[in-house]
């Protein structure tokens, strides 16, 4: 089935007030001061779901074809949840691959004439600003992916910022949190669809393969497996600080919580390991 679809930017999942923003923090403020925060939550860095929908499974030669971008926010209890939603569909670059096989299975028609598609420097440019916007409000200092088979989405959004010549990519150029090992070691399952419904969580097989519903339920997992962990984060929390690595004044252990982005050969504490 051809899916011709709009550029979208979501809020779904977390409520009424799930697409309020935390106001934005004055840097050299420290986050711990306000409660839960995300910079604590994960050392500085903000996990935000990744996931691309292409024309095969080699990230310099096939298509990008969807991107989407999900936000995550935190409760003031400490608990996660899904935010914003922003996803786009993308021209192929000059000369990209297409395997007929990837588009049987994503139902995607690159050239049909009603798909708003955008090239790819336009999208990753869109989403990348959000997730700056994101990385700033929340006092971290870069956001990290977070995937279902990481890896695939990272290799090709990296493939797609060399090809577009973006200078600033507010990504770790390799860390990642993948959700099939997340959702293996808590829930049992390792797809996704069978990962979402072990976890009590409805899946649509007709929307499935469309970026923006696979990074919903993508972001959908981590949250419910981050809040399953909140007890055992809660104790590390404790013995971090006993261990002298995290106080008040210092939300993510090395004095950065700026949310400027990073050189990522930088030197300067741990940048390029999470």
């Amino acid at each position: 089935m051809e899916r011709t679809g709009r550029l979208r930017v979501r809020c779904r999942g977390g409520g009424a007030d799930a697409c309020q923003r935390t106001p934005a923090l004055a840097l050299g403020v420290a986050v711990n001061a306000i409660g839960p925060n995300l910079a604590r939550r994960f050392r500085g860095f903000l996990p935000v779901v990744i996931d691309v929908e292409t024309g095969g499974l080699n990230a310099a030669k096939d298509a990008l074809l969807e991107i989407a971008a999900v936000l995550i926010e935190i409760t003031p209890e400490g608990l996660l949840r899904r935010g914003e939603t922003h996803a786009y569909h993308v021209k192929p670059f000059a000369g990209a691959n297409i395997e007929p096989a990837s588009l049987a299975v994503t139902g995607i028609n690159p050239f049909h004439p009603l798909r708003p598609a955008i090239d790819e420097k336009d999208a990753l440019t869109r989403i990348f600003k959000e997730v700056r916007e994101a990385v700033r409000r929340h006092g971290c200092k870069r956001a990290i992916l977070v995937g279902h088979n990481a890896s695939f989405d990272l290799g090709f959004l990296n493939a797609a910022v060399a090809r577009a010549e973006i200078k600033r990519n507010p990504f770790h150029p390799f860390s990642s949190f993948d959700t099939v090992t997340l959702a293996g070691a808590a829930l049992g399952q390792t797809v996704l669809a069978k990962a979402t419904m072990a976890s009590g969580l409805e899946w649509d097989s007709s929307a499935a393969h469309a970026a923006a519903y696979d990074a919903e339920r993508t972001a959908d997992i981590f949250c419910k497996v981050c809040n399953f962990c909140q007890p055992s984060f809660a104790e590390a929390e404790q013995r971090a600080k006993s261990l002298g690595w995290l106080d008040d004044n210092n939300s993510n252990g090395n004095g950065n919580g700026s949310g400027n982005d990073a050189d990522p050969s930088s030197p300067v504490a741990d940048e390029n390991h999470p």
